[in-house]
């Protein structure tokens, strides 16, 4: 575990952000259980601070940047469209990337039990980790500081990617693309399933498989695997995976 002031500096560094108060990007990474066992230890004192509200805070911060970069960017773009990118782009799927790049796991201060089940790998603490520090960001330094961060490490190259595709306009239609290309083909079509149900009622994860099978004899050739607030969402990006494997095969100049 690192998260001591001077050991966050790291962190700070790969943000591009020096915080005028450290205290709070330790805030953003204290998850509750940590805070709770603190609480226990102290016996009756003041509520140990978590990162549950900042992650409340940067999640709206983030939607706001988001909301105001593809409007100024794609005026051409019809509000679902506009809405399709905006969710892709503050998604579960698309954040864990980012909190992976930032290794925010290592920084984690969990409690003893979450430790132990792995909470630092975990999509959802990563993501609300990284939610936090965006709020911890806003709080330290304004809108304008944070603006810069979420643009430069969240939105700029991801829409760098789908522009160069040219598939800004449909990025979460990955399983009609997927359909075509594999109809083109002579392919059948992959099979999706459902492998995986976790979390509270009010905040599903649903775990998605994709199968892509052999035209020949229908054998499983590549399994994809995505996690997502929805069943929809999660096939949309198993369905992607699916997409980056038939392109690697083609780059490669194997048939697909």
């Amino acid at each position: 575990m690192i998260s001591s002031s001077s050991e966050l500096l790291t962190l700070q560094q790969a943000l591009g952000h020096q915080f005028l108060s450290p205290k709070l990007l330790q805030q953003a990474v204290t998850h509750s259980s940590q805070a709770r066992e603190l609480e226990a230890q102290r016996a009756g004192a003041e509520r140990a601070e978590d990162n549950e509200q900042l992650e409340f805070l940067g999640d709206a911060v983030l939607s706001l940047v988001t909301t105001e970069e593809l409007f100024r960017r794609f005026p051409q773009f019809s509000e679902g469209q506009l809405s399709k990118l905006r969710a892709h782009l503050v998604s579960k799927n698309h954040l864990i990337h980012i909190a992976e790049r930032l290794e925010l796991g290592k920084y984690l201060r969990l409690g003893r039990g979450e430790e132990k089940s792995g909470g630092r790998a975990k999509t959802a603490l990563l993501v609300d980790a990284l939610e936090a520090v965006l709020g911890a960001v806003y709080l330290d330094a304004g809108l304008e500081a944070t603006r810069a961060i979420i643009l430069k490490q969240i939105v700029w190259p991801e829409l760098q990617h789908f522009l160069t595709l040219g598939t800004a306009g449909k990025v979460t239609d990955y399983k009609s693309a997927l359909q075509e290309r594999l109809q083109a083909g002579g392919r059948p079509q992959p099979a999706y399933a459902l492998v995986k149900e976790s979390g509270p009622e009010h905040r599903k994860t649903f775990t998605i498989e994709a199968r892509l099978l052999t035209w020949s004899n229908g054998e499983v050739e590549f399994t994809a695997k995505a996690e997502g607030s929805t069943k929809k969402n999660a096939e949309q990006d198993a369905a992607r995976q699916v997409l980056e494997y038939l392109d690697s095969r083609d780059s490669q100049g194997e048939p697909v």
